[in-house]
């Protein structure tokens, strides 16, 4: 039999944690996956030994000052063509080459090149949820308009699309998503108050960057999960669920009309989910080592206190009311989390943004994606302006 033609991969966020983790898959499956494009915001230096391994010809720095410091430091090979900003990214999202866009960048920035690369006819490798809770009508319509396939890399909803696999939707019940509670989940609630940023962005099981870290411990992540799960299964938001599973062992569950109940299991690693992406529909052995059952194992399960995590409970609200209010959601808690990581907020003053955001901007929903756009400036600049005093 004749061996399958290489994937060829577009990596937006090739220097961040999804990258590393991509990376680890591109090298065990060299045979089989191409790495042609790469784009970063300001790390030029890893960003061109990335290149240099991969010998990749193209290269994309979003940030102005990295793109001239790496001019002045040539540190990229000279075969990789570097360019810098906008027009540049979207145009590496539609090389012709390329079969699949991996977006990997966090937040909204990733709307566009993910646009751009659908209308060009190339899959998508979401590992960007911001993407579907901000602009989730237009990218949709836009797949199932060019007929590409949208393939889910967080582990949670990459876990819910293997056991959902060739199952009607008709069948569907539920669905189940995992939180591990962050690092926080057992700490007096009263000391929360008390938290820091360089606490709050250790996680537990998981290597992330900063700002998804402090998303898992307020559980604003599960919520934009949540709402990512809502355009990518079409389930109403009261069959979409959260568990607390410490472990992060299961990464969710499909339960079906008859009570029967799939679930996907694997240790904490993002290569998993990855893998099975940039393969799909093949198999090939994993990067790392996966789980023994010949070993002792404790899996614990527990309902979230909506208390402990009120931003879970304002994702519910934004899902539930819809239009515009999950674009605002995620813009006031990006800008909550920047304000508390840079010691400008409090902890507990991540979901007062949040909520405080909601209730002054008209959740309306957008008629074009520019008028989402601006949805999402407002919502930033009301987020900035919040005073806790």
């Amino acid at each position: 039999m004749a061996a399958s033609p290489k994937k060829k991969l577009i990596l937006l966020g090739a220097t961040g944690s999804i990258g590393s983790s991509t990376l680890r898959v591109l090298r065990k499956h060299a045979d089989r996956i191409e790495l042609v494009g790469v784009a970063a915001n300001t790390q030029h230096d890893a960003l061109a030994k990335i290149c240099h391994e991969f010998k990749v010809p193209h290269a994309v720095l979003s940030d102005q000052e990295a793109f001239l410091e790496s001019k002045q430091a040539k540190n990229f090979p000279a075969d990789t063509q570097v360019s810098c900003g906008e027009p540049s990214l979207l145009g590496l999202c539609t090389l012709a080459e390329a079969d699949i866009v991996l977006i990997a960048v966090v937040g909204a920035c990733g709307l566009k090149p993910a646009l751009a690369a659908i209308e060009a006819g190339k899959d998508i490798a979401l590992a960007n949820k911001e993407l579907l809770v901000l602009g989730g009508a237009f990218v949709i319509e836009a797949a199932r308009r060019k007929g590409v396939r949208l393939l889910p890399t967080d582990s949670e909803h990459n876990a819910i699309f293997q056991c959902i696999e060739g199952h009607p939707t008709a069948h569907l019940d539920k669905l189940i998503l995992t939180a591990s509670g962050g690092q926080f989940r057992d700490r007096v609630m009263e000391s929360l108050a008390d938290v820091t940023p360089e606490e709050a962005t250790q996680h537990p099981n998981w290597s992330m960057g900063p700002k998804i870290t402090v998303d898992s411990a307020t559980m604003a992540n599960k919520g934009l999960e949540l709402i990512e799960a809502y355009w990518l299964f079409g389930l109403e938001p009261d069959r979409l669920k959260v568990v607390i599973h410490p472990q992060s062992i299961v990464h969710s569950f499909a339960q079906f009309i008859d009570g029967s109940i799939l679930a996907q299991l694997c240790p904490p690693s993002m290569t998993f989910a990855i893998q099975h992406c940039l393969l799909h529909p093949d198999r090939a052995k994993g990067v790392e080592k996966t789980l023994d059952f010949s070993e002792t194992m404790q899996l614990d399960f527990k309902a979230p206190e909506l208390d402990r995590y009120p931003c879970l409970r304002l994702a519910y609200e934004a899902m539930r009311t819809g239009g515009s209010a999950p674009a605002i959601y995620n813009a006031a808690n990006e800008i909550a989390v920047e304000r508390f990581l840079a010691k400008d907020l409090g902890y507990l003053e991540i979901p007062k943004v949040i909520e405080h955001t909601l209730a002054r901007v008209d959740t309306a929903p957008a008629s074009d994606i520019e008028q989402l756009l601006e949805i999402d400036s407002k919502a930033r600049k009301v987020a900035r302006e919040y005073n806790p005093a």
